[in-house]
């Protein structure tokens, strides 16, 4: 008598794909499926916002996410996340998330999202593209942490693979990539990396006068805790932050923008 087959097990795996397209005037088109929603709330101040959210509640292994944000013309916005992103222990493939931001000739936008957690064992994929037009700028921002801090959580195993290119008219002007694995976490906590944080951020401005904003942002690095650097190289502007919990790497990130920008701060934030 033969045995019976053992049945596999199947995750079902989330796809979601959110695009606003915005001009001066407002909205001009919105498509989003699965997992991926876009929201835009209406604001009495500050740039006009997109919120976009994964319903999903996070990323898991084989998952799909991709956000993207068009401003045609000389529009001017903010685009940031509803809450924190979490990428969850991964038994398979890694997760894939996709940005892709496109700002018309003399536009502008915000890129802010919230923090990314990286539960131990995760594996995460994240491919942000930026394409300038002439004359258009941008903020953008981005924040790790690594492991679950208010458990005490310090991942031993993970895999990431984080990259933002911008482009101007077509021409590379700013490349960050950064790559977590098993064999490079035991070394992080040496002085050449991130010598012992579990925190991190970058903000980027892209902009041709970017480089004049250095002593103000230098002048708001001093929230206790955090560790900072900030350099501007030809029409950008790089501050790279450094902590080992994530609420002073919060405070900080909000002086600089306070700082750096004359807008509000999200209203999907909590500050």
């Amino acid at each position: 008598m033969f045995d019976s087959p053992v049945p596999t097990q199947s995750f079902q795996r989330s796809q979601g794909a959110a695009h606003v397209v915005m001009g001066p005037r407002g909205l001009l088109d919105l498509a989003q499926a699965g997992s991926a929603k876009a929201m835009l709330p209406r604001l009495t101040a500050g740039l006009p916002e997109i919120v976009f959210l994964n319903t999903s509640g996070g990323l898991a292994s084989n998952d799909r996410l991709s956000f993207g944000v068009t401003l045609r013309g000389r529009t001017r916005a903010l685009a940031t996340t509803q809450t924190a992103e979490r990428a969850y222990r991964a038994e398979g493939g890694a997760a894939l998330a996709q940005v892709r931001l496109q700002v018309g000739e003399g536009g502008w936008l915000d890129w802010l999202p919230q923090e990314t957690i990286l539960f131990d064992g995760a594996k995460l994929d994240r491919d942000t593209q930026v394409d300038l037009a002439d004359g258009a700028g941008c903020l953008l921002l981005e924040m790790i942490v690594l492991g679950r801090l208010a458990m005490g959580e310090r991942p031993r195993r993970l895999h990431l693979r984080d990259r933002r290119v911008v482009r101007q008219a077509g021409r590379i002007i700013h490349h960050d990539a950064m790559a977590l694995d098993d064999a490079t976490l035991p070394r992080l906590d040496g002085p050449a990396l991130l010598g012992g944080a579990r925190c991190m951020a970058v903000l980027a401005m892209i902009a041709p006068h970017a480089p004049d904003l250095l002593g103000t942002a230098r002048a708001a690095l001093d929230e206790p805790g955090v560790t900072s650097a900030a350099s501007a190289p030809p029409g950008r502007l790089v501050i790279r932050l450094l902590a080992q919990d994530n609420w002073p790497l919060r405070r900080q990130v909000n002086r600089l923008l306070a700082a750096l920008r004359p807008d509000p701060l999200p209203r999907i934030w909590q500050v």
